[in-house]
């Protein structure tokens, strides 16, 4: 994997986890990066990825999959230059980065499709401050039809090309050997390609007390933790970057699970 800094940022590394023992191994068909919920904080990005590309040169790796696990809008202050950063690596990266669609990407698309019937929903949950990084205020929550539908178009006028078209196509999830990658969650009782879409963008209610029988790791963003954690087949690193400065990504090779965070 290409060098993504040339300047090293520091980052906090969490000790090897183990999985545990009644749990099959790690086997993703090569190593494996996974990173949770951005929500803004172009700040963080950057810093990480030195620190995957310094994992990635100490043990070896070659041919390593980096993946975003959705959420790049809304709540922090530069949702714009997300998007435009994870655009430009997935686009010229394709075979080695890949980013999946969030809760969060998908109320943006609804507000450009339905500004006045379906914005508020996205406004109330971080669209204002994703609409404010690409220069369009004036908006509030109790705006008219008309506003709503204003905002639509600028959102739309302020989008570097082919941005709609990326957002629009972004997977809903990935497979590596016995390890998913999915932004909230999977019903525990069907396999990946079966999954309900909500589940996968909102999350499922047997996700979290059910284990999965077919062996499958799940890696999960969405639900915000205090720490990365693993439990029962499931790898929650949604660590709050946007308020807790902390922006994680699961290491996963054979040899195990290990988290990477921003300090």
């Amino acid at each position: 994997m290409r060098k993504f800094l040339n300047q090293f940022l520091p980052s906090r590394s969490a000790p090897n986890v183990v999985p545990q023992s009644d749990m099959p191994a790690f086997a993703p068909d090569r190593p494996l990066y996974v990173i949770g919920d951005v929500h803004g904080r172009a700040d963080l990005i950057e810093p990480l990825l030195q620190s995957i590309d310094a994992d990635v040169s100490a043990h070896g790796h070659t041919a390593p999959l980096l993946v975003f696990l959705g959420d790049y809008v809304d709540r922090g202050e530069h949702s714009d230059e997300v998007l435009v950063h994870l655009q430009e690596l997935s686009t010229a990266m394709p075979d080695e980065v890949v980013c999946l669609m969030g809760n969060h990407e998908q109320m943006m698309l609804d507000f450009l499709d339905d500004p006045a019937g379906r914005g508020a929903r996205w406004l109330v949950n971080g669209g204002l401050q994703t609409l404010a990084s690409f220069r369009i205020g004036g908006l509030g929550l109790n705006s008219p039809v008309e506003d709503m539908a204003d905002a639509g178009d600028a959102l739309l006028a302020a989008m570097p090309a082919g941005m709609l078209d990326w957002l629009r196509a972004l997977p809903r999830w990935r497979q590596s050997g016995n390890v998913v990658c999915v932004h909230a969650a999977m019903n525990p009782a069907r396999a990946p390609i079966d999954q309900d879409e909500r589940a996968m963008l909102w999350g499922h209610r047997d996700f979290t007390t059910t284990r999965r029988e077919d062996g499958l790791w799940v890696v999960h963003g969405h639900t915000i933790v205090k720490e990365p954690e693993m439990h029962n087949g499931r790898i929650a690193i949604d660590t709050g970057a946007y308020h807790s400065n902390r922006l994680t990504a699961a290491a996963i090779t054979s040899e195990g699970c290990s988290f990477l965070q921003t300090s």
